[in-house]
């Protein structure tokens, strides 16, 4: 007789592409409609973090019970000897799995706010996860395909619950651009196979560089720390705690901000006199940085072609050495990189080392940008507007400022801006019109500021958006607007002044008035 019965194995079937699916894409909320059937509740397509519903998804609750209901009868067939195929119980493996992340997500949840100070702590909730973890493997003839022990299952989900955690509240948009970077940031914390990540990559990661590309304030430095946030840290079961405290583990660097010889020192350390100003023995970050740390290397391009070479010794061997020192030391930590310049471009004039390039980018990410995330889903900008509101002026007067600036964006930037600075741009708009009832971004090169109408009849010409009647019809405002007379605005076109006037967009011509 089959261990699963009618309906139960298509459920753990289901259940297992679940836990297996990025949950960060689309297809996830097809595997929860697939395991929940008539009880899936209806919900957004992707996982992001929702203002109106507090970022909760209401189909984990239900998800949760039927794993209750179905894990402890297959639980009670094989502690009564029933026979299982290897199949059945790779599946109820995963059942396991799901039940004690959901049975201890507020423990690892509580180990990771008491870890905010970068020191580990007891975290005595282990003794009764190993207790569930023996109850639910400790049968007869019965072994976890993975044959992992309660201590690394621990680590395991402990670092699950601080990567969702980091990945779910850094990086906001309900767009498809904003899903497809979260997923791939879950993909450089766990690659795109959980299975195998357990079995043998959780201690192999700090092997994969990672290099983050995109325009300025598209937030690289924020998917730079969820990454290095979420790495596998080991627990020991002796005394009951983490190897290191998760959020002391993040060491960022910005390379345009230093000279040469201090990116070194900054780097590999120092010894005494190797440099004016070296009084002392100096230990680097890249010493600094445990087995489980992370050394972020912002603005990579800036990087000087001698620490080029160096650094990708490092990456190539582990090893390095203090500046004014012989005794080699050895890297055990993981190197994120990041730019917002064309490294195609610059290693094609000489200023960036091919070699070096293709060490940095075993692993890659793109960060959209604002402009790509609001074409996909305009529904967006409220979202963020409100979220980056909360973060700024606290939960009390988020809700006026966050309406007060939508309302200023709407009627005087309109629904097309570009949004040149992304969210480093968004979020300054919101403080200036918090502040000062407006905002005045910047026009390219000049100086002179422009918004409003005017910019996104710019942005729209450039992006080539309009058709011929759009076009004409917007011009023929904004001349007008200029010009205050049909006849001189019909002068300057070559057109007849009735034509000009059937031409005018009044709603525009009131928004490029009110600009004047």
């Amino acid at each position: 007789m089959s261990l699963m019965r009618g309906k139960e194995r298509a459920i753990a079937e289901a259940m297992a592409r679940l836990t297996a699916v990025n949950p960060f894409l689309p297809e996830r909320i097809a595997n929860e409609r697939e395991v929940l059937g008539r009880r899936f509740v209806k919900t957004r397509e992707v996982w992001n973090v929702d203002t109106e519903l507090g970022g909760l998804n209401p189909n984990l609750a239900r998800i949760d019970e039927a794993v209750r209901e179905l894990l402890p009868q297959l639980r009670e067939r094989l502690a009564a000897g029933e026979a299982a195929t290897d199949e059945e119980l790779e599946l109820y493996e995963e059942l396991v799995l799901y039940a004690l992340y959901a049975g201890y997500a507020d423990d690892w949840f509580q180990a990771m706010a008491r870890d905010a100070d970068g020191k580990p702590h007891k975290v005595p909730a282990f003794d009764r996860f190993a207790a569930d973890v023996r109850h639910y493997t400790d049968l007869p003839g019965f072994t976890l395909p993975s044959r992992r022990d309660p201590a690394f299952l621990f680590a395991y989900g402990y670092q699950t619950r601080r990567a969702f955690h980091h990945v779910f509240r850094q990086i906001y948009g309900a767009s498809l651009p904003a899903a497809r970077l979260r997923a791939a940031v879950w993909q450089s914390i766990f690659s795109h196979d959980r299975g195998r990540y357990r079995r043998a990559l959780s201690d192999r990661m700090h092997d994969f560089t990672t290099l983050i590309t995109g325009e300025s304030g598209t937030g690289k430095e924020l998917v730079a720390r969820a990454i290095g946030l979420s790495r596998f840290i080991p627990f020991d079961p002796e005394t009951q705690t983490f190897a290191e405290g998760a959020t002391a583990s993040f060491h960022a660097l910005n390379l345009s901000a230093l000279s040469p010889t201090l990116i070194e020192s900054e780097l590999f350390g120092h010894r005494k006199g190797a440099f004016t100003g070296a009084v002392e023995d100096r230990e680097g970050w890249l010493e600094a940085c445990g087995e489980g740390g992370t050394v972020f290397l912002d603005e990579i391009g800036e990087l000087d072609g001698e620490i080029q070479v160096k650094l990708l010794r490092v990456l190539q061997t582990r090893r390095f050495q203090r500046l004014g020192e012989t005794r080699e030391r050895i890297f055990a930590g993981k190197i994120i990189a990041a730019t917002n310049r064309d490294l195609a471009e610059e290693m094609q004039s000489g200023a960036f080392r091919q070699d070096f390039y293709y060490r940095l980018n075993s692993d890659w990410i793109r960060t959209p940008s604002l402009r790509e995330q609001l074409e996909d889903h305009p529904e967006d900008l409220h979202n963020l507007v409100l979220v980056i509101a909360r973060r700024l002026f606290g939960p009390d007067e988020a809700d006026s400022i966050a309406e007060q600036v939508e309302s200023w964006i709407e009627h005087e930037l309109g629904p097309t801006y570009a949004w040149p600075g992304n969210i480093r741009e968004l979020e300054q708009c919101i403080r200036n019109v918090a502040i000062r009832g407006s905002y005045a971004p910047p026009g390219p090169g000049t100086g002179r500021v422009t918004g409003g109408a005017r910019a996104e009849l710019a942005r729209a010409l450039v992006e080539a958006e309009l058709d011929m009647d759009a076009l004409a019809s917007r011009y023929a405002t904004l001349v007008y607007a200029r010009t205050g007379s049909y006849e001189e605005a019909a002068r300057r076109l070559g057109i007849d002044r009735r034509t000009v006037k059937a031409r005018v967009d009044e709603a525009l011509l009131e928004r490029l008035r009110a600009e004047a």
